[in-house]
């Protein structure tokens, strides 16, 4: 196992490239995290994040039902993340009205997002204006415009359609696709992970965050040619039902076996938590049949990737007294670390 060591700026004059891939609280979580040393370094770091969009559950999906336009809820999350200004605009885009008809349920950014995209005529446009009305600190892309649903087969042969119901459902996840299959990505993201020092999938839910980025068409192909060093971020916890008795090298297995022809190509390292986690938190998480992911180093080892282990967890593990997450100034250090060795690699 790699022992983390941590630089705190770029020690280069052309920016460290980072390109994120993933969706929800694990993605704007990471996204946070590298804010911080984007800031401290003065222009010496390159932020891009590839957002899944098949969200089809509350305010998000009820956009995405009345207007026709991609699930907004992800991408607001990670603007959010990385805006320059986190105290009013950010405040705005994150509030959710409390009541009103048509409008309950619904967050402004959301409500904007689909706005821009109406006023506009493209997603990916909305989502860079609207990125630059809160200085964003990156760039951000959809993982692909078309208007895609996400589709589970289970261990039973079953099938369930839509993230919200794949999420909710018990059993053993066996495969993701997408529907309609193969949809096309945008230039920049893979513009932008052909030019990457480092790439990292995860964290986040394995197969409704994660994996889907990969069905996205030529997506996995790019990861697998870039020269950047390849990152998976592994998580904390069990998923029930998603990912239930999920050790480490089961998550990373998944990832390969949805990876197709770049499976080989697709992952150099994966990153887990070597800290305790105990307390009220973990009390409650498996009241929910949840625990804590089962770090199988040489499982990950004979799969042919390194292994970097870090005290990850935000609260110092044992007590953590709220939800368990990563660390976000741990884990942005850890990849701004990971960019720096993926920069000094030969290519």
């Amino acid at each position: 196992m790699l022992k983390r060591r941590v630089n705190s700026a770029a020690t280069s004059l052309a920016p460290l490239k980072i390109v994120s891939i993933g969706g929800g609280n694990g993605l704007s979580t990471l996204l946070r995290g590298l804010k911080r040393y984007a800031r401290a370094s003065g222009g010496a770091l390159d932020i891009t994040a590839i957002v899944t969009v098949t969200d089809d559950g509350g305010s998000s999906g009820r956009l995405r039902r009345e207007f026709d336009v991609l699930p907004p809820g992800d991408i607001r999350t990670c603007m959010v993340a990385l805006s320059e200004d986190e105290a009013l605009l950010s405040r705005l885009f994150q509030h959710r009205f409390s009541n009103g008809r048509g409008l309950k349920g619904h967050s402004f950014g959301n409500l904007f997002l689909t706005a821009m995209t109406q006023v506009t005529g493209d997603f990916g446009q909305a989502v860079k204006l609207s990125s630059e009305v809160l200085a964003v600190r990156g760039r951000i892309y959809p993982a692909t415009a078309a208007n895609v649903v996400l589709e589970a087969t289970l261990a039973d042969g079953k099938k369930v359609r839509g993230e919200t119901r794949i999420s909710r459902s018990r059993s053993r996840i066996e495969k993701i696709a997408l529907r309609p299959a193969r949809p096309k990505p945008l230039a920049g993201a893979l513009r932008a992970i052909a030019e990457a020092d480092l790439i990292t999938l995860g964290p986040g839910s394995l197969f409704t965050s994660v994996v889907p980025n990969l069905l996205v068409d030529g997506v996995a192909a790019a990861i697998g040619k870039s020269p950047a060093l390849k990152a998976y971020i592994v998580n904390l916890m069990w998923q029930p039902g998603e990912t239930t008795n999920f050790r480490a090298s089961d998550h990373l297995a998944a990832l390969l076996r949805h990876a197709g022809r770049s499976r080989d190509r697709l992952i150099d390292l994966c990153v887990v938590n070597t800290s305790a986690i105990g307390g009220p938190a973990l009390d409650r998480y498996q009241k929910r049949a949840a625990q804590p992911v089962e770090n199988d180093f040489e499982n990950l080892q004979r799969m042919g990737v390194q292994v970097l282990g870090a005290d990850l967890v935000r609260g110092g593990g044992e007590r953590a007294r709220d939800k368990i997450r990563h660390d976000q100034s741990v884990l942005g250090a850890v990849v701004l670390d990971l960019a720096q060795r993926g920069r000094s690699r030969e290519k």
